[in-house]
């Protein structure tokens, strides 16, 4: 049985931000995992800083979700029964289920964070140059491939949350799931594409930046026509007139990033929007949805 929800969750602020830095980091880490197992030594310094940005975005998702319980001090209640004080998973709660990926994601995450600031100074403490070491064998992969399925797993469910609703507008597509975890991968390139920077030496990671964000946003595309399709005539309540430069947003994220992605690094102008309209893609349909 699938929990339901019979009224607006009424969900604002917080769980736009959980969603949008849920994606990123999801994506962020994916494109870190892809770096270390399939580049080359010249992706290395890239691969780093994308488990510092998936650290960092991952990190601040509980404190979102913390903040909108309203009452933050029940939040263990998720994952700890208060009455046997056993461990609490509810496999048909999409919040439950939620809740224990984010936390396996944290692990895997935190664990590659603690690798990556190794490989940029840790190496002179005797601990970490020891867990680095480790990590560089068969542990680390099997700690990024696991880091990578949770990772894109919480970057997907929040749409699929979404759809599980009895809210108008959410329930009535298959195709947010798809469509957030597209977006979350495209964010995530994004973001390295800014931080990353622009060294000479790292072209060639910057140019398999360029080609994964365009072949992310171009599935963020074609997700994004089949949500409208799947809507049919609700998708009205998404375009009202209040909602319209946020639609602008999304539409100059997605075009800008495609019509620039041929060069050989990519823009930080086409970069930023992506961003940007990843974040005003959940604005519209949180907020939209409610209205």
């Amino acid at each position: 049985m699938v929990q339901h929800f019979v009224a607006p969750p009424e969900w604002h602020w917080y769980i736009v931000w959980y969603f949008f830095l849920g994606g990123l980091a999801g994506g962020a880490y994916l494109i870190g995992t892809l770096l270390r197992l399939m580049g080359d030594v010249r992706d290395q310094r890239v691969a780093r800083l994308a488990f510092i940005v998936a650290f960092l975005a991952m990190v601040i998702c509980p404190i979102l979700l913390t903040l909108d319980l309203g009452r933050p001090s029940r939040f263990w209640h998720m994952l700890v029964n208060a009455r046997t004080w056993g461990l609490s998973f509810k496999y048909w709660s999409p919040m439950s289920v939620g809740a224990w990926a984010l936390l396996l994601f944290g692990l895997f995450a935190t664990l590659s964070f603690i690798e990556a600031l190794a490989g940029i100074g840790g190496q002179r403490y005797r601990p970490v140059r020891s867990f680095a070491n480790v990590m560089a064998g068969a542990l680390g992969v099997i700690v990024m491939v696991l880091g990578s399925f949770f990772g894109l797993f919480v970057a997907g469910y929040t749409g699929v949350l979404l759809s599980v609703s009895n809210q108008p507008v959410w329930s009535d597509t298959w195709a947010l799931g798809g469509l957030f975890l597209a977006s979350g991968l495209s964010a995530g390139a994004a973001a390295l594409a800014i931080v990353a920077g622009r060294r000479v030496e790292e072209i060639t990671t910057e140019g398999k930046l360029a080609r994964a964000d365009r072949v992310f946003t171009v599935l963020e595309l074609i997700l994004l026509l089949i949500f409208f399709a799947t809507l049919g005539t609700l998708v009205a309540q998404l375009f009202a007139l209040r909602w319209i430069v946020l639609w602008l947003l999304v539409a100059l994220g997605i075009i800008v990033p495609l019509a620039m992605s041929r060069r050989a690094r990519p823009s930080a102008l086409a970069a930023w929007l992506g961003l940007i309209g990843s974040f005003a893609l959940r604005m519209v349909v949180v907020f939209g949805a409610q209205a």
